[in-house]
């Protein structure tokens, strides 16, 4: 496979995995961490959805789907599914010791590791998927904060999950 096309589409694929995931366990609702609240407030001042903000805060201090789903990718590029499996309870004990209480990481990770197993017959390689997470994440937190929290916002109503602040 082209190697653009193929990033093009591990990106896609990592994005809605995380999105979904972190979406699905809450992460929209209210802060699961430590520093969560101050990011959600933070991105609500300056114009973003509040629910959009506390999943940014949320993804940036705690190893949410987003980090489970870079962290399997790495590691199946580079011991194969050994090495995503690894990356899952590495996501796990990381959920632990941040106290939080859900498993979207572990989830995330899961998933991505079934996701590159079953795209490599299609040659979308891991390396792809490395490459495809960063550019989501980067979609999420790194471009513009509130208008990807409104996406994150609408998203959240869809699901259910919005912040109920």
């Amino acid at each position: 496979m082209n190697i653009i096309i193929g990033i093009i589409l591990a990106t896609i694929i990592t994005w809605l995995n995380f999105v979904i995931i972190d979406t699905y366990f809450g992460l929209p609702e209210q802060p699961g961490v430590q520093g969560a609240k101050t990011v959600g407030r933070a991105v609500k001042k300056r114009g973003g959805d509040i629910a959009g903000g506390y999943f940014q805060g949320n993804i940036l201090c705690s190893p949410d789907a987003s980090a489970g789903t870079l962290l399997s990718a790495i590691g199946y590029f580079l011991l194969g599914i050994e090495g995503a499996f690894i990356a899952v309870l590495f996501v796990y004990i990381g959920n632990r010791l941040c106290a939080d209480p859900g498993y979207a990481g572990t989830i995330g990770a899961l998933a991505m590791t079934i996701i590159i197993f079953l795209c490599s017959f299609v040659s979308i390689e891991p390396e792809m998927f490395i490459v495809g997470i960063v550019i989501a994440i980067t979609t999420i937190q790194g471009i513009d904060h509130p208008t990807a929290s409104k996406i994150l916002g609408k998203i959240a109503y869809k699901f259910n999950r919005h912040a109920k602040e």
